[in-house]
């Protein structure tokens, strides 16, 4: 498995083995649900609203959507198009940035973990570092030619749109608008454009396992034709079907222990399509390396008692990666 790839333009006519989950570890497609996941209007001129819709639908579902959020069409569609190119070349050109060591900042790889996974994930991903942007970008791929010139102007735009809703998350919270981006420090930013191709055997495995996001909040663009994130609500897998032109945001780890526990980092998960490729581009933002994360003693008054000891996200990101994808949930190592 190391060193290869599943986008090579081999159609799989049934599922390698090592592919093939437990029973007891199987989507259960027929099981998934559809259900609304709120969504929200940034362009709208009542701020206060926002916050409050914001603010609900951590609370109630850790997940939402967005749309006026700022990042054009325009360019939504050319960083899905420099996406599909990329995964579309060939093999040999492909394999320049491959690697299986998850501490590398710039590599294309497979599946999850591949050194110390049992079974499989049906993907392949393409992961960058973003900031600071100058002390990446050279070392990103070269071809498609565009490549670089079209995926950094989006990672500029979708740093921002974080910075924003960050500021919205801190006053929904009742807290100083800028309380989260002066916490997080110099926040690190990075990125997993990711290609689930074509699986002959869907109900057998996953894109991805259900799992949390290890950072703070994540934003995804999904690809418009075809659906695949699910998120666990209630005890029941829930179908966020793509939403022309919005971006889905989800709570990471680090913002439901900044909270004290008030807005939980949801499971969610990606399947895969047996006749469709799909495609999806989630934008990391993460913790500054010397930022501690800690519950600001508005969370943690009235006798409400604080849930995690303070730590750094070094720490905690080692201890993600240390093991795999769908592990216990990690923030259950730094409880109190």
């Amino acid at each position: 498995m190391a060193g290869t790839v599943l986008s090579s333009g081999i159609r799989y006519k049934s599922l390698p083995s090592n592919y093939i989950r437990p029973i007891s570890d199987r989507p259960k497609l027929d099981e998934v649900i559809s259900q609304e996941i709120p969504l929200i209007d940034l362009g709208c001129t009542d701020k206060n609203r926002v916050i409050t819709q914001i603010g609900e639908a951590c609370l109630t579902h850790g997940f939402f959507q967005v749309t006026n959020h700022g990042i054009s069409e325009k360019l939504l569609g050319k960083i899905m198009e420099i996406a599909r190119e990329f995964f579309h070349m060939p093999v040999e050109e492909k394999m320049k940035y491959y690697s299986d060591d998850p501490s590398k900042k710039i590599r294309l790889s497979t599946s999850f973990n591949v050194k110390k996974e049992k079974v499989h994930n049906w993907r392949d991903y393409l992961r960058l570092h973003c900031h600071p942007l100058e002390e990446f970008v050279h070392e990103w791929p070269t071809c498609p030619p565009p490549f670089k010139d079209v995926v950094s102007t989006y990672c500029k735009e979708v740093r921002q749109l974080g910075f924003r809703l960050l500021e919205a998350l801190s006053e929904s919270l009742g807290l100083e608008k800028d309380y989260m981006n002066m916490v997080l420090g110099d926040q690190g930013q990075h990125m997993a454009i990711n290609y689930y191709p074509p699986c002959p055997a869907p109900d057998l495995t996953f894109g991805l396992p259900g799992h949390t996001d290890p950072n703070t909040i994540t934003i995804l663009l999904q690809d418009a034709q075809v659906a695949g994130l699910q998120v666990l609500r209630d005890g029941k897998w829930v179908s966020v079907d793509p939403c022309p032109n919005a971006l889905v945001v989800n709570i990471g780890d680090q913002l439901q222990a900044l909270t004290n526990g008030r807005y939980k980092s949801v499971w969610h998960r990606a399947i895969v399509n047996s006749s469709m490729e799909r495609i999806s581009v989630a934008s990391f933002l993460c913790p500054g390396d010397g930022a501690v994360i800690s519950s600001p003693e508005k969370l943690t008054q009235d006798g409400i008692p604080s849930i995690y000891r303070s730590f750094t996200y070094d720490e905690y990101y080692k201890k993600f990666w240390s093991g795999n994808l769908d592990q216990e949930h990690c923030l259950e190592f730094f409880k109190r």
